[in-house]
């Protein structure tokens, strides 16, 4: 057998974006049935982009056909990963491909140990499944509870977020339930905290304030910037009450980024009076936006009259562009 130059042909896929949408069709219909999975790959996401519909039993083929052998014939899951995101970005809403992919594991040989790599497929397809109309809400949320057991951190973030898109009264209490049992990655728990803002807004702000006095110091941090990047009203209060309470020495830059994060006039303002009076975190903080013309402005001019260390600091922090 001849040898092939996959990257060659993946290049000539890519030129099918300027095809009559019959030929496009046609010749990624056969990509999505090569044996190599990096051109069913590109083929999946070029099907996608230019909005081929009736390509989707294709899809569905492929994703079945690399489901099987999955080590052997999608090493890495780079076909089935792309299948699943094409699935989602042509409105596929039937559930049969994302029940098959959030339930599949692929283990494969890295460095000397065996890893899992269908991880990100099955986080695809755990989050798809929230969108899906051919099964019961009640049905959904029954998967959605068992994916918070998966082993993969990435799975329970992302049947967090499928939660919250569910949207109701279970899926705030799912939320709170999961925040109060916990979880060994502190991120997972910090999606439950952003989840529950989206969904509850300032609702949720009590029961993730009551996180701030949490024993973890990861999860105090998770709930102070969930809160800030919450952007609403009342969590720049609470963060603000937890600063003047005395907070630790490690805890008080996490809520000034907090407090920073949240981008509210108020909180800008509050954090350049502390700039000008001296306060480096304050100023570490608002390099978060370093990257904002006018908030650099603002800043390099408090820190004209905050005395020599902070203009220092100020020029390590938002080095000239």
């Amino acid at each position: 057998m001849p040898h092939r130059d996959i990257q060659a042909e993946i290049e000539k896929l890519n030129l099918l974006r300027g095809a009559p949408p019959r030929e496009a069709a046609a010749r990624l219909r056969k990509a999505l049935a090569d044996r190599v999975n990096l051109v069913t790959a590109k083929a999946a996401r070029l099907v996608a982009e230019l909005k081929l519909v009736d390509l989707v039993p294709d899809l569905l083929r492929a994703f079945e056909r690399l489901l099987e052998n999955g080590a052997e014939r999608d090493p890495q899951c780079w076909g089935k990963n792309a299948i699943a995101k094409a699935l989602v970005d042509l409105d596929h809403r039937e559930s049969a491909p994302f029940l098959s992919g959030m339930r599949h594991i692929q283990m494969e040989a890295t460095w000397g140990k065996s890893e899992d790599m269908a991880q990100n497929l099955r986080g695809i397809c755990v989050l798809a499944l929230a969108a899906c109309t051919d099964i019961p809400r009640p049905h959904i949320l029954r998967h959605l509870v068992d994916a918070l057991t998966d082993a993969a951190p990435t799975v329970r973030v992302e049947a967090l977020r499928a939660i919250e898109q569910m949207e109701g009264e279970e899926s705030a209490l799912l939320l709170r339930l999961k925040a109060h049992l916990g979880d060994e990655e502190p991120p997972v728990i910090g999606q439950a905290f952003d989840s529950l803002l989206h969904l509850e807004s300032e609702r949720a702000l009590p029961f993730v304030a009551g996180f701030l006095n949490a024993p973890s110091q990861e999860i105090r941090e998770e709930a102070a910037l969930s809160l800030g990047t919450s952007r609403l009203p009342g969590a720049l209060e609470i963060l603000r009450q937890a600063l003047a309470a005395g907070s630790s020495p490690e805890f008080r830059p996490v809520l000034l980024r907090a407090i920073s994060s949240s981008r509210q006039e108020e909180a800008l303002a509050f954090l350049l009076a502390l700039v000008r009076d001296g306060e480096a975190a304050a100023l570490e903080a608002l390099a978060l936006h370093r990257a904002s013309p006018d908030i650099r402005a603002r800043v390099e001019q408090t820190v004209q009259g905050a005395g020599p260390r902070i203009g220092r600091l100020f020029g390590e922090l938002f080095p000239s562009q």
